[in-house]
């Protein structure tokens, strides 16, 4: 099986495949990145080049991604030798954004207001303020302008990119629906989670969300069940929501692959996000996304401008303080903003999570001192 791209997330789909006997290629972008360090079999190269990605996927029966970012006729192109999952036809909808809204509203799947804009004075006329976004490219903030003056329009047009107009939405917070579907049609859901945003990345993940209406969660669930069966999505599928102060799920964003937004599955729930994406993807039966134990709270550990040393200094206090809490280190070159790692933290009581959780994020950010043991 090969796996695209030398991210975090090819790096924590490496554990489940050994468990389970499945041999991985990897085709890196770069020397030592975060996938490359625990993948033995792997090479270097260009993923937007098509000899590139037939010579690492030469022999293998299934490709899957750690992003969306392949050229969609080399993906086509790829199908005739082997399995691609996602494919293609499914994956446009995560790369492009406007063929992606155009989709949701076609299958009457609840978004927030949006058009395709390519000047200043068709978003004057969509609606100041709202939301520019590139439609193809983006990620964790990038390619994201919040704009309020026909001035602040004028950055998202120098991108070169198409551009994605999306009403401002006052919502009360972001939550998750993440699915796993396999080619065969089976799919499993995990727990809707909370998210919070820390400068467009995720920061913090509470499973399930606090305080949502039953009802809600299972429409969101449903909403996610129904898209990945609609673009035929094989493996995980995360549907980013909108949860409004009346009481409605929009949708967001979606991504096809694990997800920020699923890490906490690692610890809290009995298959993670990931040994789920390679089950799906190999056609395999689908293990259970049921939570185990009441709250799991994920965070992300984010390179900080006080770090010094190493990121592995912070075992000794964080290990010591909470024999419970559960690290995930990506390998990565320190620096700030940067996702290098999270935490996990699960038990019955959700502000002892919360707290667990954020202490360690912070200790091995670098934002916590000896004081505040």
């Amino acid at each position: 099986m090969a796996v695209i791209g030398g991210g975090q997330l090819a790096r924590m789909m490496a554990e489940p495949a050994a468990a389970l006997g499945i041999p991985l290629r990897l085709l890196a972008e770069a020397p030592g990145v975060s996938a490359a360090q625990v993948i033995p079999d792997h090479v270097v190269g260009d993923y937007s080049d098509l000899a590139t990605l037939r010579a690492v996927t030469d022999g293998c029966e299934v490709v899957t991604f750690d992003h969306e970012h392949v050229p969609t006729d080399h993906l086509h192109a790829l199908e005739q030798t082997l399995a691609v999952r996602p494919g293609p036809d499914a994956l446009v909808h995560a790369q492009d954004k406007g063929v992606m809204r155009t989709k949701l509203a076609e299958l009457g799947v609840p978004c927030p207001r949006n058009a395709l804009v390519s000047s200043v004075a068709e978003v004057v006329s969509f609606g100041l303020p709202c939301v520019l976004k590139t439609t193809r490219g983006g990620y964790d903030g990038k390619g994201v302008w919040f704009v309020d003056t026909e001035a602040d329009c004028a950055p998202a047009f120098e991108s070169g990119v198409g551009i994605l107009a999306e009403e401002r939405v006052d919502f009360r917070r972001e939550l998750s629906a993440l699915v796993a579907r396999s080619p065969s049609g089976q799919v499993a859901a995990w727990p809707v989670v909370a998210s919070k945003q820390r400068d467009g990345i995720c920061h913090e993940v509470i499973a399930p969300a606090p305080d949502l209406d039953p009802e809600l969660s299972v429409q969101a669930q449903q909403i996610a069940m129904r898209i990945a069966g609609e673009l035929g999505v094989t493996g995980v599928l995360a549907v980013e929501l909108f949860e409004t102060h009346s009481g409605e799920v929009l949708v967001n964003e979606l991504a096809m692959r694990p997800h920020n937004t699923g890490h906490w599955t690692q610890d809290g729930s009995v298959t993670s996000q990931f040994e789920n994406h390679l089950r799906a993807v190999l056609d395999l039966p689908l293990g259970s996304p049921e939570a185990r134990a009441s709250w799991t709270v994920m965070v992300n550990i984010l390179g900080g401008a006080r770090q010094t040393g190493h990121l592995y200094d912070g075992y000794p206090h964080a290990m010591a303080r909470d024999p419970r809490l559960r690290v995930h280190l990506y390998g990565k070159e320190l620096r700030p903003g940067r996702k290098v790692g999270h935490v996990n933290a699960y038990g019955d009581d959700l502000e002892d999570c919360l707290e667990r959780a954020r202490h360690a994020a912070a200790w091995f950010a670098g934002d916590l001192g000896e004081e505040s043991e």
